[in-house]
């Protein structure tokens, strides 16, 4: 078992990782009928494309001897109606250290087959930008 998520009632739930204990809250987001005071369930699977993203190039990083640290992510989420579902993610990465052609090429690979990417429906628009700092 991965998870456990349990009902809170008030359009909230508790998510806890079985392994390490970690936890952390779900609401429903103020435009669904939710309090808003927590990642939704939709900003989960939005943080978690990025956080795949940085930890897949992170990975490619130590593997080629390079540094990704204090690299960060902006992620914005829109929501499509009729369905109700996520429409487009929109991910801006950001790094501070500067990489040759080769390391960003690298680094842009990584970052577009992290296995979140691939889970994503392909109805998703996904909007990836890449930011150095020498750029």
């Amino acid at each position: 078992m991965t998870s456990k998520v349990t009902y809170q009632g008030n359009l909230r739930t508790t998510c806890e990782h079985i392994k390490s204990k970690a936890n952390f809250l779900t609401d429903a987001p103020v435009d669904n009928k939710g309090k808003g005071e927590a990642f939704s369930p939709t900003d989960i699977v939005a943080t978690a494309l990025a956080s795949c993203m940085l930890t897949i190039i992170g990975i490619k990083a130590e593997q080629s001897d390079f540094s990704i640290v204090d690299a960060y992510a902006e992620v914005t989420k829109t929501m499509a109606t009729e369905p109700r579902r996520i429409s487009k993610l929109e991910v801006h990465l950001y790094f501070m250290q500067s990489y040759t052609q080769k390391q960003k090429k690298m680094i842009e690979h990584a970052a577009k087959t992290c296995p979140v990417h691939f889970s994503l429906h392909p109805d998703i628009e996904k909007i990836i930008t890449f930011n150095y700092k020498d750029a």
